[in-house]
């Protein structure tokens, strides 16, 4: 992977708030993420972690059906979008930062055609003629491999697969050529050898037109395919970072480890019962004081239940937000030598 090293988007400090009566609850918190031209960052976790809050929130797009408050910044270009007027931030979405939701068939409009919506894009960002952008559009149909591109586009979204539908979602999502794609769980609703294929497709779109991707999954296995650099997310912060292989070698936060021990593996005993992350994600109304993850995690203390912990870094790029970060390597090692 060659990257610019001048960062495409970075976000420092990034928090969320949702209004809820007179409270103030926070989706997101204090997340600061660096993403360069040409790079595909992951953000792994279990539902309810923030994912998908915080992607959006990168385009305010969560104002629209929340009451929402920002604080910190996301500086997009070297132009800080936090608080652009909205007729700025029209100019962003779906042009400069383009977005694929997880279910394509409720992302389409049911009674327009593929190329109806297809063209309505490229005449809202780049003026261009009717048949113009009826070209562009089966140009781009037939880039995501869609067979037949002429007859797709005269076709309605019901009377296409699901992996076709989300073909035409990435085709639509590339066709002013976006610097950034933001991939909000864009195989979640696929079958796998599908998924395998949409996977592909953005690792291949990515070296060809040198596009960064923030891909947002809840599979570590996805991540491992195409992610140059993994975060993991757990209510509302980043947990931990490192490049993919370093946090698949070598994961030290205990929520890192216990969705690596999730992954069913072919050389295990079949009759021993799956690892299970005991509990679940808590509402944001009662987060926990101190370590958020500390009424799930084995291996918490009285101090990791007081106060909250630094995002120290424990090897150059990986960096890990515990008090006692390796404990959980250590006591594995401690079971595999009984």
């Amino acid at each position: 992977m060659e990257t610019n090293n001048k960062p495409l988007l970075e976000m420092e400090n990034f928090h969320v708030y949702f209004r809820d009566r007179k409270k103030r609850l926070p989706a997101v918190s204090g997340v600061s993420m660096t993403i360069h031209p040409g790079e595909i960052v992951g953000v792994v976790g279990e539902s309810g972690s923030g994912k998908s809050v915080m992607s959006q929130s990168i385009l305010r797009l969560r104002e629209y059906e929340a009451d929402v408050e920002y604080e910190g910044s996301v500086v997009f270009e070297g132009q800080e979008i936090l608080k652009l007027p909205l007729a700025q931030m029209q100019s962003i979405r779906g042009n400069r930062i383009s977005v694929i939701f997880q279910d394509p068939l409720t992302s389409l409009n049911p009674v327009l055609t593929v190329g109806r919506q297809m063209e309505e894009v490229l005449f809202l960002h780049k003026n261009m003629s009717k048949q113009d952008a009826r070209a562009r559009s089966i140009e781009l149909l037939r880039l995501t491999g869609v067979p037949y591109p002429e007859r797709c586009v005269k076709q309605y979204p019901y009377e296409l697969s699901g992996g076709m539908q989300q073909r035409v979602m990435i085709s639509m999502a590339l066709a002013c050529e976006p610097s950034l794609l933001i991939a909000d769980e864009p195989t979640t609703a696929l079958d796998v050898t599908i998924q395998n294929q949409i996977l592909r497709l953005l690792s291949e779109l990515n070296q060809k037109l040198g596009m960064a991707i923030l891909l947002i999954t809840h599979d570590l296995s996805v991540m491992a395919q195409i992610c140059h650099s993994v975060r993991v997310m757990y209510l509302g912060q980043i947990v931990e970072e490192a490049k993919t292989e370093e946090l698949f070698d070598n994961p030290m936060h205990p929520y890192t480890q216990g969705l690596l021990d999730c992954i069913p593996h072919l050389d295990v005993d079949r009759e021993k019962p799956l690892h299970v992350i005991t509990g679940t994600v808590p509402p944001l109304s009662q987060i926990p004081v101190g370590c958020h993850f500390c009424t799930r995690c084995p291996y918490a203390t009285d101090q990791c239940r007081k106060n909250e912990p630094p995002a120290v870094e424990t090897a150059p790029g990986h960096k890990v937000k515990c008090w006692n970060p390796r404990v959980g390597n250590e006591k594995k090692r401690e079971e595999n030598a009984i």
